[in-house]
Order: structure tokens, then C-alpha cells, then sequence
């Protein structure tokens, strides 16, 4: 009963393959570089005693549909599978889903509508797209699930998702808050809710997936009703290359009086803002190294990343009326503990009390860094490893066994 989890980006692929019934990983893999030169495929594979055995080719791959080649090759060489017969199932991770609001097996009525939604994720969704024509090819027979990002926000109320634009304007082209990060936000989640021995439903929680790509979620009674990124992943907090919140006049200013194209604006905002607009890197582990050898950029980019985190800390408060915790998850959320800090500092007259020495010490797994209390007040400050190819495998096979059930 293996499940094989695909997430298919413009440049490369990423594969895990499972024992669904343990969840145990088999091997993972991942693509770099389609279409370019130096193209990379690592694979590890997942003995039962838990260790691994790295294998890793540099090859140049021409495009998907050679990655996916590529892939089904070296699970077969492996011995992880030999056809369709071994899998029970495959998930994809699609970017934008609309008004999805569960995964859902792909049929041709759902890749028409994933195919709608290209405009609104066009560096997502159409590789996303792309991966499932090709497996679908591949494997004719296998039960395939389209998770989509946005779902898990679709129980947000028309007071957080809808943008003040005329209705017209709004209902003839999708205009809506949407959120993405939901298979992360809903992991951290469940994983808080099992962790504090607290039924998620009667939890208040801001989830803080805090990496290149950063978004916020309240999280209330286990459904969302906000979250920062919306019609696009770009509004929000600022990240490694997106602004995140800005004045809407901006782009329309700088094509009227700077002469910039859309496109050139677009990309702008998009690949060249951020932590990289600010002090011209966008992993953060440079930018806190430049910020502590005194460059005055890398700084700035660093307060800035925090205050926005803060004011959105501050802001799901106020949604929730107060929270039981707060969750620092992803490749920032998990390691930085410079970012955790910045961000609750300031807070504690709203209960959020952070202990430097926890926070500085937090490991592996799940870890607590607020500071000890007997205020039953105080916010838990959770540091929780995401895992959302984990999350994808539990929702590809909830979906598919619910399409058996009469």
C-alpha cells in the first residue's frame, strides 16, 4: 500500500514514496534544474532499520516529463516499485485550487478547473499541472489526488476573504483572499493540538510558516479565518524575494512615472523584493550573518522581517480574542532563533513571554520556549517541524478511501 507524493515546480521535482499504513518513508528524491545546465537528482533510499543511502547524479534533464522518466527508472532500480500494481495511490501538491476546499481526485473536470487557475499561480500551477498530465500518462490506473494549498483556508468568513472591490469586479474574476501554506498550517496544527494533549477544536492557534516563502494563519476550533497571503502568494509578510504588504499604488506609480512594464513590476515584486530587495540575499541565514558584522542593510531587512511577523502576531490576536499558542514553523520558523525572538519581543503584556536559553537551545522535534509561569494567561510558544509531504500522504489516502465508502 505505497503512496507516492509528487510536487512538480517550473525547475524541478520532488518525489517521496510511503508505506501508507505506517507512513514510513521508502526513498525521496528530488529534480533540480529542468531545462538548464547543470541539472542535479538526488535520491535517498530508506532502509527498515531507518538508514539512509544517498545517491546522487549530475545530469542535465530536458523537461519534465524526462524527470519523471528519470524517476519512475530509479524507483524501479531500487526495488520501490515495479508498476501500478504497487501503488494505492498518488498525490500532487497543487499551488492554487480556487474554491476547493478538499483534495480531490483528478479527473478531467479537475484539471480543467486547475487549469483555470493558471492566471491567478502562474509559476505554480501550470508545472503543478504539467506533473499530473505526466503521471496520469504514467500510471493510467493508479487513484491520483490534487491537494491544494488553498483549501485548508476556504473555511476563512466572507469578513476576512473578501477584498472591498465592486462585486461585479470581484465575481467575474475569482477575486477572493485565498492562503496558501495550508498543508503546512494544518500539519503544525494537528501537531500543536497532539503535543498540548488538546482536542485542535478547542484550540486558538497563529501558525507562523516563516520560510523563503512566509505566511501567518489564525487558526480557530481547527479551521482557519485568516491568513496573510491572499488572491496571490505575494501579500503578506515580507519573504526571501516577494514584498509581502504594499501600498496597491506602487506598481501602477512606478509604470506611470518610472516607465517600468508590467512585467518588469511583476517580476520585481515578485523575484527581486524582500530580504533580497533590501540587502541583496534572501536566505536568511546570510542575512543574519551580514547583520552581525555590522552591515546596515541586512539589518534592516532582519527588523523588517520581524516587525511584519510581530504585527501579524499581534493582528490574529485581536481575530481570535487571545491565543493558546503560537507556532514558529519552516526553514526560518525552525532554526532562526534571532527570528523568533525579534518577533515576540515587545509582547509580553499580551502574555507572550519568550525564555532566551529555551529558544536558544531549541533541537530536533517539537520544543517549548516560552518562558515557565503559573499565569494560566501566558501563550505557548511551540516550535513545531513541518512536514508537508506527510500532511499530503494522510490527505491522498482519506480521499481516495472516502471514494469506496457508499
Amino acid at each position: 500500500m505505497n503512496v507516492l507524493v509528487l510536487n512538480s515546480g517550473s525547475s524541478s521535482i520532488k518525489y517521496q514514496l510511503f508505506e501508507a499504513r505506517d507512513a514510513r518513508v521508502l526513498t525521496v528524491g528530488t529534480i533540480e534544474k529542468i531545462g538548464e545546465p547543470g541539472g542535479r537528482f538526488v535520491q535517498h533510499l530508506c532502509a527498515p532499520d531507518g538508514t539512509m543511502r544517498d545517491s546522487e547524479r549530475l545530469l542535465s534533464v530536458a523537461d519534465a516529463r524526462a524527470g519523471y522518466a528519470l524517476i519512475v527508472e530509479a524507483l524501479k532500480q531500487c526495488g520501490a516499485l515495479h508498476g501500478d500494481a504497487d501503488l494505492f495511490g498518488i498525490g500532487h501538491r497543487v499551488v492554487h485550487g480556487g474554491k476547493f476546499e478538499d483534495p480531490a481526485l483528478i479527473d478531467d473536470a479537475v484539471i480543467s478547473e486547475i487549469r483555470a487557475m493558471i492566471p491567478l499561480a502562474p509559476l505554480h500551477n501550470g508545472p503543478n499541472l504539467a506533473g499530473i498530465e505526466i503521471a496520469r500518462e504514467l500510471f493510467p490506473r493508479v487513484p491520483q489526488v490534487a491537494v491544494f494549498d488553498t483549501a485548508f483556508h476556504q473555511t476563512m468568513p466572507p469578513r476576512a476573504f473578501t477584498y472591498p472591490l465592486p462585486r461585479e469586479i470581484r465575481d467575474a474574476h475569482h477575486i477572493r483572499r485565498y492562503g496558501f501554506h495550508g498543508t503546512s498550517h494544518s500539519f503544525v496544527a494537528r501537531q500543536a493540538a497532539a503535543y498540548l494533549q488538546r482536542p485542535l477544536e478547542s484550540l486558538k492557534l497563529i501558525t507562523l510558516h516563516l520560510g523563503n516563502g512566509a505566511s501567518a494563519a489564525a487558526i480557530q476550533h481547527g479551521a482557519s479565518i485568516d491568513t496573510s497571503m491572499g488572491m496571490t502568494p505575494l501579500e503578506g509578510l515580507m519573504m526571501g524575494t516577494r514584498c509581502g504588504d504594499l501600498d496597491p499604488e506602487i506598481p501602477t506609480y512606478l509604470m506611470r512615472v518610472a516607465g517600468l512594464s508590467y512585467a518588469e513590476v511583476e517580476k520585481m515584486l515578485n523575484s527581486a523584493s524582500g530580504l533580497k530587495g533590501l540587502c541583496g540575499v534572501n536566505d536568511m541565514r546570510e542575512v543574519e550573518r551580514l547583520a552581525a558584522s555590522g552591515n546596515a542593510d541586512a539589518e534592516l531587512a532582519l527588523e523588517i522581517f520581524c516587525y511584519r511577523v510581530k504585527k501579524y502576531i499581534g493582528a490574529y490576536l485581536a481575530a481570535l480574542g487571545g491565543a493558546d499558542a503560537i507556532v514558529f514553523t519552516a526553514g526560518i520558523g525552525e532554526h532562526s532563533a534571532t527570528v523568533r525572538a525579534r518577533s515576540c519581543r515587545g509582547l509580553e503584556r499580551l502574555g507572550i513571554v519568550l525564555d532566551d536559553t529555551r529558544n536558544r537551545a531549541s533541537s530536533h522535534g517539537i520544543n517549548e520556549i516560552q518562558a515557565e509561569s503559573t499565569d494560566t494567561n501566558r501563550v505557548k510558544i511551540l516550535v513545531i517541524p513541518t512536514n508537508e509531504e506527510l500532511e499530503l500522504l494522510r490527505l491522498t489516502v482519506d480521499c481516495i478511501n472516502a471514494r469506496s465508502k457508499p
